[in-house]
Formats: structure tokens, C-alpha cells, sequence
């Protein structure tokens, strides 16, 4: 259950318990190694990462340090942005790895560790978008009970269960992810010691409840969504102008998730299709091969373009923003008036001397 690939160089039978390869991909040649593996993969991975970090960074201090409380949809963007901050911050590690050619260069423990909140964001991710879906469908096509469940106190609850969630799904990253000598490669590689009906299961379970499921109720609270939007009238009310701002903001994250990260379960779809032995064409595999690596970093560029649709689409957001700065720029000023009248009452204190010292 586990999004990373076990090795761009190495061909899927490795994924396998050591001695049990799959019959089926053995009868293909290994997959070459290419240079782009080791030079614009990591840089990409680099990239992604700094930029990553940066924004999402950004956004959390918006949503911390603003005044006024975050609303619902608010308090799961913000944890978005900390499931991605999360992804971004060990993503080096595995840029690191490519630039070693996939031979890992780091401790044992490493190899089961740094994968891990690789995938509780993948899977988080999902999940507090399904919980950003089912607020907003409640909020335009229920509005009387939504304002009995829209508490904060709930949405924080859900997205504790979320993080628990995604954490539950990716235990098997921690349990069977080690390092071991391939001779067929020359390499240590880093890859889950799954037996053939382990991988099977798990690759099911992670392809139904990481993707299908949360993609179907995604899908179909949008469409009730855009089906309420499209029926209301031209006059509404503020309040229901505010909730169609956030509205707009929430469907394009949504299709902007969508279009980044479907194809890379698309792809750990046809995974474990070749694993079963359904696929068995060897052009099918090589290129399944190659789409894993580009689709991976355009699932992890997810991350980076969140924050910047915050800005460019969220009104309520960049007025978050002007309202922090200029917040901080009156504590500024409110210092330095401080600061400066300390130091005038400081100065206009004349010395007094006793009739002793001015006599001396």
C-alpha cells in the first residue's frame, strides 16, 4: 500500500519477495536506466519541494495567525496545506535516492520511514477534499442543517480521524519496506517485501479506499454542487454569495487535484494489473514504467499549486492576507512609537548631582 515506486530502474518483478519474482514480468527484459532519472527527476523533486515548502508554509501562517477564526472550509484547506507541507518536507530524500541512481544511499530504517508521509498525504489529501466536498454539497443544497453540524469543533474532529486514517493505510509502508542487494541490478534498492497475495490485497485495498471510493464521493457531491449553482437565481443574498466564493474556490482545487493526481492512480491501477498478470505485453509495462515517474511528480507539483489557487481564485483568502499584513503593520508601527517614546522620557531625565559631587 504504498504510492512510491519501488525503483525507476528496476523492473516491477522486484517488488516481490526476494526469490518469489513474478513469473510474468520476468519473461521482459529489465527496464534500462535513463539519465533523466538521475538528473531531471531530482531537480524537478528539488523544485517541488522548495517551492512546496514556501507556500505551504505561507498558508498556514495566514490561517494561524489571522484574527479572525478560520471557518470550516478553512480549518481542512489548512490542513491540506500541512498534509502538503508534510510531503514537501522529505521529498528531498527521495530526490536524493534518484540522484543515486536509485541505490540507497541512507540507513535501513530510513528506507520504511521517509516513505510515510508520502503516503498519509496522498491519502489525507483525498479524504479532507471529501470532507470540503460533503460541507460545501450540505451548505448549498442543505443550508438549515448545515448551520447545525458547520462547527469547527466537528470539522476538527474529522480531520483528526483523517490523519489516523491515512496513518492506519500506511502502516504497511512501515511494516514491509526494507533495503536489499539485487545482484540483477547492482543495487540496494529500496522496495516493500511483499509476498504475491500480500501485494495483491494490499494494492487492492489502497487502490479502493485510497482512490475509488473518496474519487465517487468527490464526484458526486461536485456534480450536486454544480447542479445548485446552476439552478439558483441571479439575486441572492450575502451570505449565499459568500458561500458561493468558497464554493468556487473548492471545485477548482478539486479539478486541479483531479487532473494531478489521477493519472498516478491510474497508473498503480495498471500496477497491479501487471502484477496479477493480467497485463502481460512488455511495451504495456515499460510504459507504465515510465508514466509512474512523470505522474508521481505531477502529483506531488499538487501541492505546490494549491497555495497559488488559494490566492489567484480565493477572495476571502487574499483578504485573510492583506488583513495579516496590515495587522502586522500596526503592531510594526505600535513598537517603534513604544520603542521611540521609551527612549524620549529615557533622554529627557537630567542627572542631578548632591551638593557633595558638585562641590568635588
Amino acid at each position: 500500500m504504498d504510492i512510491l515506486p519501488t525503483s525507476n530502474s528496476a523492473n516491477f518483478s522486484t517488488v516481490s519477495t526476494l526469490g518469489d519474482q513474478s513469473n510474468t514480468t520476468n519473461k521482459c527484459p529489465p527496464a534500462e536506466f535513463k539519465d533523466w532519472h538521475s538528473s531531471v527527476v531530482p531537480a524537478c523533486m528539488l523544485l517541488t519541494s522548495v517551492l512546496g515548502i514556501v507556500m505551504n508554509l505561507f498558508v498556514l501562517m495566514v490561517f494561524c495567525f489571522h484574527k479572525k477564526a478560520c471557518t470550516v472550509a478553512e480549518i481542512y484547506l489548512s490542513n491540506l496545506a500541512a498534509a502538503d507541507l508534510f510531503l514537501m518536507v522529505c521529498l528531498p530524500l527521495w530526490a536524493a535516492n534518484a540522484i543515486n541512481r536509485y541505490d540507497w544511499p541512507f540507513a535501513h530504517h530510513l528506507c520504511s520511514l521517509f516513505p510515510l508521509p508520502i503516503n498519509m498525504n496522498a491519502y489525507c489529501s483525498i479524504y479532507f477534499l471529501v470532507l470540503i466536498s460533503i460541507d460545501r454539497y450540505i451548505a448549498l443544497v442543505h443550508p438549515l442543517s448545515h448551520k447545525g453540524i458547520s462547527r469547527p469543533k466537528f470539522a476538527k474532529l474529522g480531520c483528526l480521524l483523517v490523519w489516523g486514517f491515512g496513518l492506519l493505510l500506511s502502516i504497511p509502508t512501515l511494516v514491509y519496506r526494507k533495503v536489499a542487494y539485487f545482484s540483477r541490478y547492482n543495487k540496494s534498492l529500496c522496495f516493500l517485501n511483499y509476498s504475491v497475495k500480500e501485494q495483491l490485497l494490499f494494492d487492492g485495498i489502497q487502490n479502493t479506499f485510497g482512490f475509488i471510493i473518496p474519487i465517487c464521493m468527490i464526484s458526486y457531491c461536485t456534480l450536486i454542487i454544480i447542479h445548485s449553482l446552476n439552478n439558483r437565481l441571479i439575486e441572492r443574498s450575502k451570505s449565499q454569495k459568500m458561500e458561493q466564493k468558497a464554493t468556487t474556490l473548492v471545485l477548482v482545487v478539486l479539478l486541479v487535484f483531479v487532473i494531478c493526481w489521477v493519472p498516478h492512480h491510474v497508473v498503480l491501477i495498471l500496477t497491479t494489473l501487471i502484477k496479477a498478470g493480467v497485463l502481460r505485453e512488455c511495451s504495456i509495462i515499460a510504459n507504465v514504467q515510465i508514466c509512474s515517474t512523470v505522474f508521481m511528480n505531477l502529483a506531488f507539483f499538487n501541492s505546490v499549486l494549491n497555495p497559488i489557487l488559494y490566492v489567484v481564485v480565493g477572495k476571502n483568502f487574499r483578504k485573510k492576507v492583506r488583513g495579516l499584513f496590515k495587522q502586522w503593520s500596526i503592531d510594526r508601527t505600535m513598537t517603534i512609537r513604544n520603542t521611540s517614546t521609551v527612549l524620549s522620557r529615557f533622554r529627557s531625565v537630567k542627572p542631578t548631582f548632591t551638593t557633595e559631587e558638585n562641590t568635588i
